[in-house]
């Protein structure tokens, strides 16, 4: 449902669905969990996800990967662009652009969020302006002391502002929610590998 979403997570070519699983199979399931259910606030439902993963790079090297937003639509799936707007110390306003795909449907998606960087801990991620009743998200990194590397933990609610089935909803997200951080855990291992 929204594997844009993820991103905003994160907040930025589409992989395809072939090049998505490819990537799901290259992360160890072990090393990834995902939970997404469904809450009601203030008489609202949305939905809540909570999602983490290992890899051997270190927080820093994870930063980077987490905050070069021009580069996530490269190996995101379904985002097609994402680009800063404005940066002014720690915030960072960023447009993204992707699509959600519901069973035979497609909805393109924009959105606005600002991202408050505290760095080499934390990314919050705000609506700004979009395609969401609600969003928010927030990753955060955790080093491994025994490793040297570093602990990804991803927590959102969110609401789209279109219609998404109630029964297939969580389902839906929990399936892109894992091909979104299964893309990112790949992308800092392939780059950590790279730099090692």
């Amino acid at each position: 449902m929204t594997r844009l979403f993820l991103c905003l997570l994160m907040l930025c070519t589409v992989a395809t669905p072939a090049a998505a699983q490819a990537q799901m199979q290259a992360v160890r399931l072990d090393r990834l969990k995902v939970d997404v259910k469904r809450i009601e606030v203030d008489g609202q439902r949305m939905y809540e996800v909570d999602a983490s993963g290992s890899v051997q790079a270190p927080p820093a090297s994870v930063w980077k990967t987490l905050t070069t937003y021009e580069r996530m639509h490269e190996f995101v799936p379904d985002l097609s662009s994402c680009r800063v707007l404005s940066r002014n110390g720690n915030e960072v306003i960023i447009e993204q652009q992707g699509m959600a795909r519901f069973l035979f449907m497609n909805h393109a998606i924009h959105l606005v969020v600002r991202a408050t960087e505290t760095p080499f801990t934390a990314i919050d991620i705000a609506l700004i302006s979009g395609d969401m009743r609600h969003y928010e998200s927030r990753w955060n990194l955790y080093p491994i002391s025994e490793t040297g590397g570093t602990r990804i933990v991803f927590s959102s609610r969110l609401m789209p502002g279109f219609y998404v089935p109630g029964m297939l909803g969580t389902t839906m997200i929990r399936g892109d929610i894992e091909r979104m951080m299964a893309a990112v855990l790949a992308r800092i291992d392939s780059q950590h590998a790279d730099n090692s």
